[in-house]
């Protein structure tokens, strides 16, 4: 099977989730802020006292609040966090987090699974990691510092 087919036909569960950075709804911007920095990560998933998502801070929505107040990081998080946001379930298809992150513009989506509980993230980067892996003769990787082309001619 082709990239297309695996994409429809396998499901998120084979994708390499990332951890997710949590907060509660009352922790302040700036606790979540630290967290996400500490981890390397651009989002914060609110969850709720079962571990179900109730909403998402990334870090794109942080420079218009510090550009209008930057008290705003005492804040909780709760007054500034999207409830609406890209997520996907576990068992749904590959081709649902490629969609969203297309659509959406986003890097990272929220995973759950079959009882709505935060399973982690999925994005570019596991998607990356998914192609390179399960079709690794179209992909070209390289060492980092590598040279992309032979240093002698070959051939005649």
């Amino acid at each position: 099977m082709g990239l297309q087919e695996n994409a429809k036909s396998e499901t998120v569960s084979r994708l390499a989730l990332r951890d997710p950075v949590t907060a509660n709804a009352d922790d302040s911007i700036r606790s979540a802020i630290e967290r996400m920095r500490s981890q390397k990560i651009g989002c914060t998933v609110i969850i709720d006292e079962g571990n179900k998502p109730v909403g998402m801070f990334t870090e794109g929505m942080l420079t218009p609040l510090l550009a209008k107040n930057p008290a705003v990081v005492d804040e909780p998080i709760r007054n500034h966090m999207a409830d609406r946001w890209p997520w996907v379930r576990i068992t749904d298809p590959i081709s649902d987090v490629i969609d969203a992150l297309q659509t959406k513009n986003i890097r990272f989506l929220c995973v759950v699974d079959e009882n709505d509980k935060l399973a982690g993230l999925a994005g570019q980067k596991g998607i990356m990691e998914y192609v390179a892996d399960h079709f690794p003769s179209q992909v070209m990787v390289q060492r980092i510092g590598g040279t992309p082309y032979p240093q002698q001619r070959e051939g005649a």
